[in-house]
């Protein structure tokens, strides 16, 4: 315990620099006492660790020293050579850069890890895109990265649903969602989102921002996108499912939706009921009809009566008299 918690103590000044007693106490879960202690085992055992006193002091390493990776355990060794993402880093224009640290993290691991995060990495594979979908490479991909990066404000033509805007903004993170990549970027006062595929052309300027230092990137897209399922899914639809239809409709269904589905027990015929929330009245019936004969919409009657409406006409279509 006491060695894992010294390199993490290691890693942790090497990453940052100077860092307080107490945030290493609360990190390590222990206290102030024993990262003294900690403290002075590292100088004893020849690490140059320092210390700045007053108000802004802490503990930092000797500037050009640089800790081995050799405390690492396997799993974390797995972990680090896991969690890259050659695809996405290829298109954000880091996939030389990612190829060589993990070179130079292989380098620097002990054998027998290497091996161990060798044989992760050969036995697990990440696809980002949706089955039948294709990955977007948008042309000005590489050049957002850069903006967000250095904070550099960018001018774009962009093409919303209806019409091409011109667009000022300051961009403040980059998100891969299904295969699509998006940009965040604040837009007068709020974050706005935008697809970076729909971006015609792009400017980055000289000129630069301070982000903004409560916005988090990873809570905004979770909030953003939880308002947006909110949005698509206004209504609500009750019907009853046969067995194999309560079966298929969650693969039909969005995840939002299948969240928020109540399924009621099955009845003497084996049927049962099921209410959920649906997007528009024509989005729900065309959904609901590719489970054909195996749902029945009891609930909005606006659906009911589109949903009998489609299905006549499908039957005109496919009758005998039509087909001759």
């Amino acid at each position: 315990m006491r060695a894992s918690r010294l390199i993490n103590i290691l890693t942790t000044l090497q990453a940052r620099g100077l860092v307080t007693a107490t945030e290493l106490s609360e990190e390590n879960g222990v206290s102030l006492r024993t990262i003294y202690r900690d403290i002075d085992q590292l100088s004893l055992a020849g690490i140059p660790v320092y210390s700045e006193r007053g108000p802004d002091g802490g503990y930092r390493l000797l500037d050009g020293y640089r800790v081995r990776l050799n405390g690492l355990s396997a799993k974390e060794a797995e972990a680090l050579f896991l969690s890259g993402l050659p695809g996405p880093a290829a298109d954000l224009g880091l996939g030389a850069v990612m190829a060589s640290a993990e070179k130079k993290l292989a380098v620097a691991l002990p054998e027998d890890l290497r091996k161990s995060a060798a044989a992760m990495r050969s036995r697990f594979h990440l696809d980002t895109v949706a089955w039948f979908g294709e990955g977007e490479q948008p042309a000005h991909l590489e050049a957002i990265t850069d903006a967000v990066w250095n904070h550099k404000v960018i001018r774009m033509r962009y093409q919303t649903w209806r019409k091409e805007k011109t667009i000022e903004t300051q961009p403040l993170g980059l998100v891969l969602k299904g295969g699509a990549w998006y940009l965040v970027a604040r837009t007068g006062d709020a974050p706005l989102t935008y697809r970076i595929a729909r971006i015609l052309d792009l400017i980055v300027t000289d000129e630069t921002f301070v982000p903004p230092r409560e916005f988090d990137l990873a809570a905004h897209w979770r909030e953003s996108t939880e308002r947006l399922d909110a949005e698509m899914h206004p209504n609500v639809a009750r019907v009853r499912l046969s067995k194999w239809g309560a079966q298929m409709l969650p693969y039909f269904n969005s995840g939002y939706a299948n969240k928020r589905m109540v399924l009621g027990g099955p009845e003497p015929d084996g049927w049962c009921e099921a209410t959920l929330p649906i997007g528009s009245t024509r989005q729900a019936a065309t959904e609901f009809l590719r489970l054909g004969p195996e749902i029945e919409v009891l609930e909005p009657q606006e659906l009911r009566d589109m949903m009998a409406d489609m299905a006549a006409k499908m039957v005109a279509i496919y009758s005998p008299v039509h087909s001759g």
